[in-house]
């Protein structure tokens, strides 16, 4: 027999679409692949020979060190003794969830929030307590109310560039959401994959830089939207309150993470280059952002609604006349379009939140951008033109 938790067991449909959008014939606006024209070449010319052997479960020391400065750089109180290299940053939400979750345990998080978070966490028994996002990031009060009531394990946040939403807070509500945490002692744990991934001027201070010594505090962070993600190289810095649990687990977990790719990711964030790298993926990925949103207002301008996002990789957007997503998606990969129905990213979904899509435009040439759209387009009025008949009808005309 297997394990309770195992009914909890879902499937994530990003993972199942990714066979799918591999084809070369699919337009995928589906998962959060990074170009590969926009990754750095991964030289492995120099490797050291002991790197062969078993590793500390911490991690390189050499990346440790390199991550614990960028992170003093942006206001944490971090030593490179708090970091635990992980096997992407997937695996930090892992750990997370086994080391505070039971059956039932109250957990707080965005609504919508990232899919595999909400996977990982129901999982391992989760009640959910969401937080809907606002153009500004969540209401700090009703944060407050939420803590209060239901008294969560700790809250999940994406604060910079949110994926699904692509919101990014800004300084008052990183003010407010940080007071609320350290006011309530509530443990904070804080996913930022794409802060580097800045188009526009935003307040992009980490929350966990607002907590102080007494707080407890995790922060995840990935080289896979900015290096290379087949590496799965990811880290989690923590509050020396939590830090050596986290350690514990991934030693029973997987032992340590793969050291070649540590010191691929070591050499690349020391590089002189590093700051330069990042300059030209900004411009690259800006390109296809407002490549995206110019497309989408060509095509689905009357159709959907959304906001530009000053980062990350991903359009939130909202169809007018609602809908099926699931449905929707059906329709568009028959004709060889993919992309993620937005129910998938709510804890608790309902459909009085609306009908939403998460479109991807790091993926796509511009040339998938522009066909991919109208694609969407067509889809949306057909789907828009059956539900119309069958409210008309009584029946379902499409």
């Amino acid at each position: 027999m297997f394990s309770e938790r195992i009914d909890r067991l879902t499937s994530s449909l990003i993972r199942e679409l990714l066979a799918l959008t591999q084809k070369p014939d699919i337009i995928s606006f589906a998962g959060g692949l990074p170009a590969r024209e926009a990754m750095p070449l991964l030289d492995l010319v120099d490797l050291p020979p002991d790197l062969s052997q078993y590793g500390t479960t911490d991690g390189e020391p050499e990346l440790r060190a390199a991550i614990a400065a960028q992170l003093t750089g942006l206001g944490l109180c971090c030593r490179p003794e708090q970091i635990l290299v992980t096997t992407g940053s997937q695996q930090g939400i892992d750990l997370v969830s086994k080391l505070y979750i039971d059956p039932g345990t109250p957990v707080a998080v965005e609504a919508p929030s990232y899919l595999a978070a909400l996977q990982s966490f129901r999982l391992f028994g989760a009640r959910f307590e969401e937080l809907p996002l606002a153009p500004n990031g969540i209401d700090p009060e009703q944060l407050r109310q939420v803590i209060h009531r239901h008294r969560p394990a700790f809250v999940y946040l994406i604060p910079t560039f949110q994926n699904p939403a692509g919101v990014c807070y800004d300084e008052a509500t990183r003010a407010a959401v940080a007071a609320v945490l350290r006011e309530t002692g509530t443990p904070l744990l804080e996913d930022e994959p794409y802060r580097e991934l800045v188009y526009e001027p935003v307040d992009r201070t980490p929350l966990c830089a607002r907590l102080g010594e007494k707080d407890t505090w995790m922060y995840m962070g990935t080289f896979s939207k900015t290096g290379i993600p087949g590496l799965r190289v990811g880290y989690i810095a923590a509050s020396e309150n939590v830090h050596p649990y986290l350690v514990r687990l991934k030693q029973s977990t997987d032992l340590h993470t793969n050291r070649i790719g540590q010191w691929w990711c070591a050499r690349f964030v020391n590089s002189r280059d590093y700051p330069a790298h990042l300059e030209r993926l900004r411009a690259f990925y800006r390109e296809r952002r407002d490549a995206m949103q110019a497309a989408l207002t060509r095509h689905l301008g009357e159709l959907a609604e959304w906001t530009l996002p000053n980062g990350g990789l991903f359009f939130w957007v909202r169809l007018k006349s609602g809908g099926d997503t699931r449905a929707l998606l059906m329709r568009a990969l028959e004709r060889k379009v993919a992309f993620m129905p937005g129910e998938a990213f709510f804890a608790n979904p309902d459909a009085r939140q609306g009908a939403f899509m998460r479109l991807n435009f790091s993926h796509a040439t511009l040339e998938q951008l522009e066909r991919g759209m109208m694609v969407l387009a067509e889809v949306i009025r057909e789907q828009r033109g059956g539900v119309v008949a069958e409210n008309a009808a009584g029946v379902v005309a499409i």
